[in-house]
């Protein structure tokens, strides 16, 4: 489920990388060399039994943009093999790490890779690390529109550098925020606390809750609660 972040996977187990259509499951993507998933604000489908043993990197919001040659904008609810952003020397980064052996020097690996790709001049616009930041401060009661008061550009502008950074719009990165403080305190909350925890986490009733969690997970809270699985954002799905 959507988490407001952009990723980085390698498969370490096998060469492949295999995401399903969300809405489709007979069909599905298959990539090599490993995925560079973009800031989505849907779900994903990905297929788990070969994804024994990865590497990668989640991103914080805007942290990719000195790596990528395009605007995170452009990644948005998308998968794309990493020779696609990187060229041919993204396909044999996996033989390199696997030929490294042990985890503390793949990790070294793939960080001199990502910095031999750092882009001079792109990190995020200050605005939008202060405005994530702000965010993130789900109790605070901050709004978009006032947080844009206090950074004093326009709403246009904050706009454009927003997207070219997160990947997502302002209101879509604030509404994951808000799920992913949902889905934090449903490991807490019991079930008949559904109401509350909505209010808690700035929705305007339940029924405003249950429909950002269907639209960010494709289920109710209910059916999320008793179907999850180890990992919070990750929910297991049978034949």
């Amino acid at each position: 489920m959507p988490d407001g972040s952009v990723s980085l996977v390698i498969n370490l187990h096998e060469d492949l990388t295999r995401i399903y259509d969300s809405y489709n499951p007979n069909q599905f993507q298959d990539y090599r060399g490993g995925v560079i998933s973009g800031a989505h604000s849907e779900f994903v489908l990905i297929d788990t039994l070969s994804l024994t043993s990865v590497i990668g990197v989640d991103f914080k919001a805007g942290g990719a943009l000195p790596f990528l040659p395009l605007p995170a904008s452009e990644l948005h609810n998308q998968v794309i093999s990493l020779e696609m952003i990187w060229g041919p020397e993204a396909l044999s980064l996996r033989e390199h790490l696997l030929e490294a052996g042990a985890p503390q020097h793949q990790f070294s690996l793939l960080e001199q890779f990502l910095l031999s790709r750092l882009i001079g001049g792109r990190e995020a616009h200050p605005v939008v690390t202060f405005a994530t930041q702000a965010m993130h401060d789900i109790s605070s009661g901050q709004t978009i529109s006032s947080i844009i008061e206090l950074i004093g550009i326009s709403q246009t502008r904050f706009l454009q550098v927003f997207r070219e950074a997160v990947g997502l719009t302002p209101k879509q990165f604030y509404r994951i925020l808000r799920f992913q403080e949902a889905l934090r305190r449903l490991e807490q909350e019991p079930p008949e606390r559904l109401s509350k925890l909505a209010i808690d986490c700035g929705y305007y009733d339940q029924a405003h809750f249950i429909h950002d969690f269907q639209d960010f997970g494709g289920l109710s809270p209910r059916s999320y609660q008793a179907q999850r699985g180890k990992y919070r954002n990750h929910i297991p799905l049978h034949n």
